[in-house]
């Protein structure tokens, strides 16, 4: 089912995209009514962007040594996604507005995950 500027009904769109006084957390409200609170940390590590996921199966990347990034820049992409600009220089990920919404949803998950990752490459957060 779509409405009249083609959205599907099973879509989320954001209402409201806020960016924390100290740029470590990226704040979204969506028209369902869920808020969602996304660390940067979380957000650049998890990057739905190619250095991160890779290009095919098994190339995901765990960058360590993140705890401190902060989110330098929201880029607007289309009406479906916004491309995120980080401390460390990555920029090439975009975040459309259901992978913002997964990522609210599962950021504890999302997070242990990360760190098990890491221990298990001897790194840490930093």
């Amino acid at each position: 089912m779509r409405n009249q500027i083609g959205q599907t009904a099973s879509q989320r769109w954001p209402t409201e995209i806020r960016l924390s006084s100290d740029k470590r957390q990226l704040n979204v409200r969506f028209d369902d009514g869920t808020v969602t609170s996304i660390t940067a940390e979380l957000l650049r590590v998890e990057s739905p962007s190619a250095e991160v996921q890779g290009h095919g199966v098994g190339q995901k990347t765990t960058p360590g040594g993140k705890r401190n990034v902060t989110i330098s820049r929201i880029d607007p992409v289309g009406n479906y996604a916004v491309r995120l600009a980080f401390s460390d220089g990555h920029d090439t990920g975009l975040f459309t507005w259901e992978t913002l919404h997964d990522y609210g949803q599962q950021h504890d998950r999302l997070m242990a995950d990360y760190e098990k990752r890491l221990n298990e490459m001897g790194q840490n957060r930093g």
